[in-house]
This record gives C-alpha cells, sequence and structure tokens, in this order.
C-alpha cells in the first residue's frame, strides 16, 4: 500500500482543507524561496572569500614593506658626528634601548647594561681628544657578573663582548629608524682608555665600558658607504667561490 504524502498528511491532520493546485503552488514557492536562500548564502561566501583575498594581498604587501624598510634602514645607516642643539626626547631613548635589549645574547645572559648621559660636563669629560656637541651619550657596558653559566657551573667565555657589539648596534639601527643620528666611539679593549670612562662613570669593576654612542638630531647627511665587496666572501671554504 502505497503511503501518503508527508505533506499532505500534516494538512490532513490539522484539518486544514486546500485544494490541490494551491498546495503545489505553496510548495513550489517554498522550494523557489530556498533556492534563492542557497543562492544568497553562495554569493555571500565567494563576497567573504574575495575580502579574505583582497585581505591577503593587502597584508603581504604591507609585510613586503616593512621588509623593504627593514633593509633600507640598514643599508642608509651612517655615522652622524655632527649634531643640532636640540635634546632627544626620553620616548626616543626608550625605544632605542629597548631595541638594544632585543639584541642575541649568549645563552640569554643579557651581560649588558646601558648609562644614558645628557649631562654637558659629564659629556665633556667622556669626549676627551675628540670633542662632541652631541646632546647624548649612551655608554654600553659589559656586565662580567652576568656570565654565570646557567647551571651555575663556571662562567662563560668572553662572549659578553659579543652580546654588547650585537646591543650596540640595534641601538645604532634604532637611532637611525627614529630620525636621529649616532656614531660608534670605541672604548674596549684599549685598557687605558677604558678605565678612562669607567672612572668618569664611577663604574664598578664588574661594569666594562665597550661602546660609547653620541646620539643627536643629525646637522649632517653624509652619503652611506657601499661596503659590499664580493673578494670578502667565500663559500663552503675560505678562499673558494660559488660556482
Amino acid at each position: 500500500m502505497q503511503k501518503p504524502c508527508p505533506f499532505l498528511a500534516v494538512y490532513q491532520k490539522k484539518t486544514i482543507s486546500l485544494p490541490i493546485e494551491v498546495f503545489i503552488y505553496r510548495i513550489t514557492q517554498n522550494i523557489i524561496d530556498m533556492k534563492k536562500l542557497v543562492i544568497a548564502m553562495a554569493t555571500a561566501l565567494l563576497t567573504l572569500g574575495a575580502c579574505s583575498t583582497q585581505d591577503g594581498e593587502k597584508q603581504e604587501a604591507a609585510t613586503a614593506d616593512i621588509n623593504q624598510a627593514a633593509i633600507e634602514n640598514i643599508m642608509t645607516r651612517t655615522s652622524i658626528r655632527k649634531y643640532k642643539d636640540q635634546p632627544v626626547e626620553q620616548e626616543k631613548i626608550d625605544i632605542m634601548l629597548k631595541a638594544a635589549m632585543a639584541a642575541p645574547t649568549a645563552v640569554n645572559l643579557q651581560p649588558w647594561h646601558f648609562i644614558v648621559i645628557d649631562d654637558k660636563k659629564t659629556i665633556d669629560l667622556l669626549s676627551g681628544r675628540q670633542p662632541t656637541n652631541a646632546p647624548l651619550l649612551i655608554a654600553v657596558c659589559g656586565d662580567t657578573d652576568k656570565t654565570t653559566m646557567p647551571d651555575g657551573k663556571g662562567k662563560l667565555p668572553d662572549f659578553w663582548v659579543q652580546d654588547v657589539s650585537a646591543a650596540t648596534e640595534n641601538l645604532l639601527l634604532a637611532a637611525h629608524a627614529l630620525g636621529l643620528g649616532a656614531v660608534w666611539t670605541g672604548v674596549y679593549p684599549v685598557m687605558e682608555r677604558t678605565a678612562e670612562v669607567a672612572n668618569v662613570l664611577n663604574c664598578p669593576p664588574n661594569i666594562v665600558p665597550v661602546v660609547v654612542v653620541r646620539v643627536g638630531y643629525p646637522d649632517e647627511s653624509p652619503a652611506p658607504k657601499d661596503k659590499f665587496k664580493e673578494e670578502n666572501i667565500s663559500y663552503n671554504k675560505f678562499g673558494q667561490k660559488k660556482e
């Protein structure tokens, strides 16, 4: 025996009597409405997909711009030795110090200490035979008390010098990115100069001045030097060139 149509059964159960033509019309309209809903949903999904694609392309373009800006900042940095009579804002000092402390460091010991100098008398004392009109100096020092291995068994060799040097380069790049000029003036390992700077800055024995960075708003604009030389590159072994 053939089962009754479930739709008809519902109508019969509710004691609703409709002409079959009206019933079929309403069912057809429901199907059409469902098709419209499906088309609308598909359109919405396609629109979302297109937006996602556009957002992805914008994100890729923004990333490429950031990458290019980072490389450009490295390639255009140069030493600045003349400065305007303008103080460096504390906000920019904080950014430079944060950038410096983001440098790589052996076993994450972070064996550095930074002394920020904006006192004119101290700046003059540190300048020695190379006077400067820089409004700001940052002495980047090594802290030999922070060279103990994490397990407490002995001290790490003199990698702290490398760590401090990496921090100094980060500081210089941050200064350039902030529209400031800076120059690296070496201290360590010239022991006489190291002792002189340590004395002026009242450093304890574990704090070793390695670099004094002069910072300020540039009053000169020397062209960056192109230092790339093929002869300074080897592949796989010293003196071997790329095939």
